[in-house]
């Protein structure tokens, strides 16, 4: 099981080390999480409309469109210096290899969440309520089962010629479970509302995470063995 985890955390550092020097998918996200606040800000009359009462769905939106730029790319830059054959032939096991996929990709979202919320909170002074682990909690429940379904999905989309443009088509539709409840528990903390009226939203996202991280484990070695 050591040996394990320090093959896992050894591709997660690689992963990561190459970001923070490219900046390539990070700049990208970021750079389109804050353009799609700014649109919002011009695009919304403040004055017919209650913001606040958007916040949650604004959040989102953005949250999922920004990490589908990045996580788009997460085999493609490897396949295009042939690096994914020596990684596939590594005594990494393939589940190893996704679960590191996973961690890199969940990292660079929880960046590109606490850019959203700074982005929001600049352009139209959201109150985010007064239970921020609440709110953390939410968001990193919620953000592990988008990316344990967007990571699997795009080694399927890395080797078909339309890449990134099929990505979003196959992915949103698994995805509207936790629009619905992400949605709905991020909504009740930013009104205060009490703890209980969040957990049963957070319960259903966590079981969304977990079956889609059982999934992508069992299923991620017939996609890159074909």
């Amino acid at each position: 099981m050591t040996v394990y985890l320090r093959q896992v955390a050894a591709i997660v550092r690689k992963d990561l080390l190459l970001e923070l020097r490219t900046r390539e998918r990070l700049a990208a996200m970021g750079g389109l999480t804050v353009l799609v606040a700014i649109l919002f800000h011009f695009a919304i009359d403040q004055g017919l409309v209650r913001m606040q009462q958007l916040a949650a769905g604004l959040l989102w939106m953005t949250i999922l469109f920004g990490g589908m730029l990045g996580m788009g790319r997460t085999f493609e830059m490897e396949r295009e210096h042939g690096a994914i054959q020596g990684l596939l032939a590594s005594p990494i096991p393939l589940d190893g290899i996704y679960l590191a996929k996973v961690i890199s990709n969940f990292v660079l979202v929880a960046l590109i969440e606490v850019i959203a919320l700074a982005a929001y909170w600049l352009f139209f002074g959201f109150d985010y309520g007064g239970d921020p682990l609440l709110l953390a909690g939410v968001l990193a429940v919620a953000t592990l089962g988008v990316v344990a379904v967007t990571t699997l999905f795009s080694a399927i989309s890395a080797q078909t010629t339309m890449g990134q443009t099929l990505l979003p088509i196959l992915i949103f539709p698994l995805l509207v479970p936790v629009v619905i409840f992400g949605v709905t528990a991020t909504g009740r903390i930013f009104a205060s509302r009490p703890a209980q009226e969040v957990e049963g939203s957070l319960y259903l996202l966590a079981a969304f995470a977990v079956l889609s991280l059982a999934a992508g484990a069992i299923l991620f070695r017939y996609v890159v063995e074909e």
